[in-house]
């Protein structure tokens, strides 16, 4: 499904997807435009996703640890595209970048180590043991443990659609 034009999304949603790519240095990124055809499921759906990042418990680093893993391991290369570009405003390296990318656990520090390890096993068994529910509890309250889940989930849910989607990672803004 092609993004939507400014007659398919409305003033309002092309508006915010132009002043979004302003801010990206991106095209008016198209994950707006193509959810934006659907208009009162786009606006709840940003409410939604806002309150998770940027406007979450967890740090915008944290929030890009675990979008990039769940990016990469679904292989939404609109969410990889998007978020390394973000992941590194928020103090990610192209290192840290490229470890998430890789996998594994190797070299990260704790909290971070046990944040990717329980985003890993919500992507693998859509549950969390008792072992990493309690290693999470150690490091984050109540309300952070239930952002987590959730925000694994909300971009599970996001890479699917856009694959199913077919959108296409957004251009640099030229």
């Amino acid at each position: 499904m092609p993004p939507g034009t400014w007659r398919q999304t409305g003033p309002f949603v092309a508006a915010f997807a132009y002043a979004a790519g302003r801010v990206t240095g991106t095209e008016s990124p198209a994950v707006f435009r193509t959810l934006g055809r659907h208009r009162r499921l786009f606006w709840g759906w940003l409410h939604f996703a806002g309150r998770l990042m940027p406007g979450g418990r967890l740090s915008r680093r944290e929030s890009e640890l675990v979008i990039l893993r769940v990016a990469t391991t679904r292989g939404s290369d609109y969410e990889l595209t998007q978020h390394r570009r973000l992941g590194r405003r928020a103090g990610l390296t192209a290192d840290e970048i490229a470890r998430v990318e890789a996998g594994g656990l190797d070299g990260w520090a704790e909290p971070e180590r046990t944040l990717l390890a329980a985003a890993d096993e919500l992507l693998a068994t859509d549950d969390l043991s008792d072992d990493t529910w309690a290693a999470l509890r150690a490091s984050y309250d109540e309300r952070a443990t239930i952002e987590i889940v959730m925000l694994v989930g909300h971009y599970r849910m996001l890479a699917t659609a856009l694959h199913t989607l077919r959108v296409a990672p957004d251009r640099p803004r030229s």
